[in-house]
């Protein structure tokens, strides 16, 4: 039977193959056609009109003379639309398009570093939006000695804070790119992370904004942060530091996070005076105890223990004899009143950081505590306070006990050396 109705079934093969096509099937097995001839030999012509229209009215083959069912396969769904039709979370790695990683997940999640604050000290404040990790401290470090932070990359940080000097300098003001020579002595670094305000005009109110404003300064480092933070992305070795420590590019928030983070590690405690206050009365002196004394009875209201400093602003009349006087806290506030104002200094490690004053204009310990105990230079905006001391009439004796105190604030900070930059 199959052999009689075969020039029907061969007709509608070619109809079968062009619906199992359309219809995402494979196609039924193919019957050859001994008279068909190849594509090779079909003439070139284009076929008859009515041989178009013959297959076009061809009759389907009768059910009967079909394949059985189990012999034509079950159509599959293409990969292509399986793998449209999943879901992300239904993929498997190797068929999810690469995406780049948001950067919060990219940065390394460190566990965050106790700071413990040395004998004498209180807890060191942290901002809660800056925590302190390992590779934060270690970031900061590196920007604290690169000198690529100014315009002619001479300047660091630690030019002018320098470990080695008390984390100050020994000269009276500071030099800045070009050789330029600025009106102001640059305060140490220790215990910095103290206090509530920044410079000796108090501009600045943390430690992170301290640590960009030399950047603009155009007598210091000459540049500013969008210079230095296109400078930095082109390091590689920044990039992938700042990527893994706030999962960012270089950025100016990161550098001031950073630099701030380094600077709350240095911080001096520990001292002759500490251990006397704990307990052990031969730490001290017999002058020191003596110089204490006196601190504690015209001294405390400004400089106040365990940091040394209230942190708030006097006018000592230093440098009101100038023909321009520098205006310290005017120069932030606008206030007339402020005029010739500046940040009380902390003491901890003061014998170890001449020259002293906003102006380095003593250059020594003993010249300070002179000038000091007699009541400051007159000046028409000169502090009460000064006037109060002035009224002691503290002996040269008097003062030397105080230097002596003094000395018995100096304890134990880190020196760090240059590190190896990228």
């Amino acid at each position: 039977m199959r052999h009689r109705a075969l020039p029907r079934v061969l007709g509608a093969v070619g109809l079968l193959g062009v619906l199992a096509l359309v219809c995402g099937c494979e196609p039924a097995p193919k019957v050859e056609k001994p008279a068909a001839p190849t594509v090779a030999e079909t003439p070139e012509k284009p076929a008859p009109a009515d041989m178009a229209v013959e297959k076009q009215a061809a009759p389907p083959a009768p059910s009967a003379e079909k394949p059985p069912l189990a012999e034509i396969p079950k159509p599959e769904a293409k990969p292509e639309a399986k793998a449209e039709e999943k879901k992300p979370e239904e993929m498997k790695p190797e068929e999810k398009k690469p995406e780049a990683k948001p950067a919060e997940k990219t940065a390394v999640k460190s566990e965050v570093m106790e700071l413990k604050a040395p004998l004498g000290l209180p807890p060191v404040p942290v901002p809660a939006d800056n925590p302190m990790t390992a590779e934060k401290v270690e970031l900061g470090k590196l920007l604290y000695f690169d000198t690529r932070v100014s315009k002619d990359e001479t300047i660091s940080c630690a030019t002018c804070h320098d470990p080695a000097m008390a984390w100050a300098e020994p000269s009276a003001t500071s030099e800045g790119i070009h050789k330029q020579r600025g009106g102001r002595n640059s305060p140490t670094v220790i215990n910095a992370a103290y206090a509530d305000s920044q410079f000796w005009d108090g501009r600045a109110d943390s430690l992170e904004a301290q640590a960009v404003g030399p950047v603009g300064n155009p007598i210091e480092m000459g540049h500013d942060m969008a210079g230095v933070i296109t400078r930095f992305a082109k390091i590689p070795g920044y990039v992938e530091r700042f990527q893994k420590v706030f999962g960012t590019g270089v950025t100016e928030k990161g550098f001031a996070q950073a630099v701030a983070a380094f600077e709350r590690t240095v911080l001096s405690g520990d001292s002759p005076y500490d251990r006397y206050v704990a307990g052990d009365k031969a730490a001290l002196g017999d002058a020191q105890k003596r110089g204490l004394e006196l601190f504690e009875k015209h001294c405390v209201s400004c400089h106040k223990p365990p940091l040394f400093s209230n942190f708030r602003f006097v006018n000592a009349g230093v440098g009101m004899n100038q023909p321009k006087p520098d205006e310290g806290r005017k120069a932030v506030t606008k206030k007339d009143s402020d005029l010739g104002k500046f940040r009380v200094p902390a003491l901890r490690e003061v014998a170890n950081t001449a020259p002293y004053f906003h102006d380095g204009s003593s250059a020594t310990l003993d010249d300070a505590v002179a000038l000091m105990a007699a009541g400051g230079k007159e000046n028409a905006k000169l502090s009460e306070m000064l006037r109060s001391i002035r009224e002691a009439k503290l002996t040269a004796d008097n003062q030397k006990d105080l230097v002596a105190f003094m000395k018995a604030l100096s304890g134990k900070f880190p020196v760090v050396a240059p590190p190896k930059l990228p």
